[in-house]
């Protein structure tokens, strides 16, 4: 009964105050939270001015004609149109997709593997754990470097060196255009496998003991308790993982800047790099941010669908 009142009372009480007048209940809220709206406010004026300035005005840019030096021309939907006929923009999206395809799934299996070593308990898994995750806080352009010297399409190449030591051809990796987004792509997953290792280590982290007890007393073989009690309770990782990876696959540009400039052949030019050379390359502002706009809705789009599939029913630690 007296649960029953209190909740009575509360809706009374919620009733009251919607009957106040607006400029009362802002006052109200003013008055009882006003220390934490006061240290928002800076944190709201960023995001404000680089965040929802920046997307507004990009959106503008997509229906004029502008390149810095001299006035906006009003356009109307010519920028869009020209991308439905840029068939390098196309192939940039399907290279990007390739991208992804060679990226995602690897990338998720060498963090969980990598995760379940250091779980396992191996001797000095500290050490191993910094070895793993070398590789993201070391600089890009280092690893790209290496990468580069790793892979070069000469018989000096480390990569090609060892592969004549079991009688195979030299390759020319990044200088051929069916093997450089590859190339490309091991490069990314090289560089971050590691932090993809700490979101599974993580969630192995957070699995109760007493399940694989359990299975163990029912006869469980190893590979039965990964089957049936690690890999689905992880799911709100994979999901989260899945997420993270999808949207840097889309928006991989610093590798091929680096080691390729969308060649051989258009071969690794993905959307993001097309988009710089669009826009800081031929100072086609208005037609850089139309693609600026495409990679959002593509990455919205995918994102929608791995939440419907992966996202379902989904509970967080």
């Amino acid at each position: 009964m007296k649960l029953i009142g209190t909740e009575t009372a509360k809706h009374e009480l919620k009733i009251k105050n919607n009957k106040l007048p607006l400029k009362s209940r802002i006052k109200r809220e003013w008055d009882r939270n006003a220390i934490v709206y006061i240290f928002l406010i800076p944190t709201l004026i960023h995001f404000l001015i680089f965040q929802i300035f920046p997307f507004a005005f990009s959106f503008v840019l997509t229906f004029l004609d502008w390149k810095i030096i001299g006035d906006p021309e009003f356009v109307g939907l010519e920028n869009w149109m020209r991308f439905l006929e840029d068939k390098l923009a196309w192939k940039a999206i399907w290279n990007t997709v390739l991208f992804s395809v060679y990226y995602i799934v690897p990338t998720m299996a060498l963090g969980l593997i990598l995760a379940l070593i250091i779980n396992s308990g191996v001797w000095m898994k500290s050490v191993f754990k910094g070895i793993f995750f070398l590789p993201v806080v070391t600089s890009f352009v280092i690893i790209a470097g290496i990468w580069g010297w790793l892979f070069r399409g000469t018989e000096s190449g480390m990569v090609n060196y060892l592969l004549s030591l079991i009688g195979i051809d030299t390759q020319l990796f990044l200088s051929d255009s069916s093997q450089a987004l590859i190339v490309l792509a091991g490069l990314s997953i090289f560089k971050v496998a590691g932090s993809t290792m700490i979101y599974y280590f993580a969630g192995l982290q957070s699995i109760d003991k007493q399940l694989y007890e359990s299975a163990k007393i029912d006869g469980a073989t190893p590979f039965k308790m990964f089957w049936s009690v690690t890999f689905p309770l992880l799911k709100p990782i994979h999901f989260y993982v899945a997420i993270i990876t999808t949207i840097g696959s889309f928006q991989i540009f610093d590798s091929t800047f680096l080691l390729t400039g969308g060649g051989p052949n258009y071969a690794t030019t993905t959307i993001v790099f097309y988009l710089y050379q669009q826009g800081f390359g031929g100072l086609n502002l208005s037609y850089a941010a139309v693609l600026s706009y495409v990679l959002f809705f593509i990455i919205l789009v995918i994102s929608l669908i791995q939440r419907k599939y992966m996202g379902q029913d989904t509970k967080y630690y």
